[in-house]
């Protein structure tokens, strides 16, 4: 099969398997490795309760060159103090060992249950079995996808080719999240990696605005985690001029990889749990871009209309409750409504629709609510999905 993972782009190897930290005996434990040294950027959660990984991380993002990043599921290595500190820290050590590098050139990620320290002998010897089985192929970038996710019921992959100049560069991700997604770096964890040459600025630049137009527009239950982390590797092999600065090859670079991360979004919300359904939610007509993203993300967050999503009910009284429950300026004489072409609420008063037809659309995998607020010029979106009875179980026996 043509190799669309982790390890398509050139310059990267992956492994993953199981070392027991999940007791269901699913893969746990992965590892992504540019033997070369990649130059690496990273976006983090805002929450103020951080897992060890990602304070780790933080730390070590700063250097020159990145290596390796190990990760975990099955256990988030969060609210774990001073130990959980020294396991995330063991996590880079190991991994560097195998590798003949310093353990600041390795990150480290991790999800699943918050409070429980790691079970470090199995994380130790996971590593160690794991640096062995480090390889170029697909299948190890489709067992390194596994090994990252918790709840999720598939792995998400993504992959993107783009020309810069005479060169062809590739990008490739892998996402996994379901569950706690919110604005604010909406993914658990984030995984790309691209053979482009561009410096570590214009890198961190890019992944920072393809994320705020992708991932940072997401909700699925309006929570982010205290693990959410995205990493963007670049290896640099792909032969291009390397990218400093604004230039109509960053702006190649940029858009690919935001349509690459627009792709992985859409596959999370589909996959969100329990979700059946995805729908966006465009807001025109707001007297700022901050009131239009502040619109859409109510619509979005608001429990009952996601309950109406998963019955198929084109109640359309909620969109417009929610729009007017989120304290944006808006003309009530003005604002209307509509899912996908068909205008349900129009000019303040509703309007003589098929409720067949809004219920078929309303029923589809994706579709598309604009609201118009009759106050301004500025518009943004929001991406959601249904709520479900599933999610509900799934939550409620999370933990057991």
């Amino acid at each position: 099969m043509s190799n669309q993972s982790v390890t398509a782009p050139r310059g990267f190897l992956a492994a993953g398997l199981a070392s027991g930290v999940k007791v269901s005996g699913k893969r746990d434990l992965g590892l992504l490795v540019c033997p070369t040294g990649a130059v690496a950027a990273a976006m983090f959660t805002t929450n103020r309760i951080a897992s060890a990984a990602v304070q780790v991380s933080r730390e070590h993002i700063e250097t020159r060159k990145t290596y390796a990043v190990v990760v975990n599921s099955g256990n988030a290595n969060a609210c774990t103090g001073k130990k959980g500190m020294a396991n995330a820290r063991a996590m880079c050590a190991r991994t560097a060992g195998h590798l003949g590098v310093e353990p600041q050139e390795v990150l480290v990620a991790s999800t699943g249950i918050i409070g429980h320290q790691l079970p470090m002998d199995k994380v130790t010897a996971g590593i160690d079995q794991a640096a062995p089985l480090l390889s170029d192929t697909a299948q190890a970038g489709l067992d390194f996808a596994h090994a990252i996710m918790t709840t999720d019921t598939r792995c998400k992959q993504a992959y993107r080719e783009v020309k810069l100049g005479r060169a062809t560069a590739r990008i490739a991700g892998t996402v996994k999240g379901a569950g706690m997604i919110g604005p604010n770096m909406a993914t658990t964890l984030l995984f790309i990696t691209t053979d482009a040459a561009i410096s570590k600025s214009s890198l961190g630049k890019a992944l920072s605005e393809a994320i705020g137009g992708s991932l940072n527009r997401l909700t699925v239950d309006g929570h982010q985690s205290t693990n959410d982390t995205a990493i963007l590797l670049a290896s640099g092999l792909a032969g291009n001029d390397r990218i400093t600065g604004p230039s109509s090859n960053y702006r190649k670079f940029l858009a690919a990889l935001t349509d690459l991360c627009t792709d992985l979004v859409h596959q999370m919300a589909l996959d969100a749990e329990g979700a059946t359904r995805m729908f966006q939610v465009v807001v025109k007509g707001a007297a700022s871009k901050a009131e239009a993203t502040k619109a859409a993300r109510a619509v979005a967050d608001y429990p009952l209309f996601k309950c109406a999503v998963h019955g198929g009910d084109p109640n359309w009284g909620r969109i417009i409750c929610a729009v007017g429950s989120s304290g944006v300026k808006l003309d009530p004489d003005k604002v209307s409504c509509k899912l996908d072409g068909l205008f349900v609420f129009r000019n303040g008063a509703p309007t003589d629709f098929s409720v067949k037809e809004a219920s078929k659309i309303i029923s589809q995998r994706q579709f598309v609510i604009t609201v118009d607020l009759g106050a301004g010029r500025h518009s943004d979106f929001y991406y959601g999905c249904d709520l479900s009875a599933e999610y509900v179980r799934i939550n409620a026996d999370y933990h057991t």
